[in-house]
């Protein structure tokens, strides 16, 4: 698992019992799969599909830092399916996991359009190819 951001858990981000609240998770873990499809599929026009069961296992405190971490786990003709893991770094613990996040690929009207990918590709290596 690829951990690529990095969250500083603030007095914005807490429920009323003054852990973090869910609904703020899951939009940092929404926007992180979107930008990770985007790089992947070299499109900006992804929507979020699906997303599977949300188990939480801990939490996090204000002034806990929280790593969210996606790897991508299958290409589909015009999707891309993700696998999403949070920790806090503090307590070493999984906040949460979800085992399928998936992302279809869009033409600028909006319909799903194929890809043409197979695999993970680093910005690196396009730039070096």
């Amino acid at each position: 698992m690829r951990f690529h951001t990095r969250k500083w858990i603030k007095p914005e981000d807490l429920n009323p019992n003054g852990t973090l609240f869910g609904g703020r998770l899951l939009e940092w873990i929404d926007e992180e799969a979107a930008l990770y499809a985007v790089v992947q599929l070299e499109n900006q026009h992804v929507v979020t599909k699906l997303m599977t069961e949300i188990d939480f296992k801990s939490s996090a405190s204000q002034g806990d830092i929280i790593e969210i971490g996606i790897d991508a786990v299958k290409f589909g003709k015009s999707s891309l399916t993700l696998r999403c893991e949070v920790r806090n770094m503090m307590t070493r613990e999984t906040i949460i996991t979800i085992e399928k996040i998936v992302m279809v690929n869009l033409d600028k009207q909006g319909n799903a359009v194929p890809h043409n990918k197979t695999e993970i590709e680093f910005v690196g290596d396009r730039l070096n190819a």
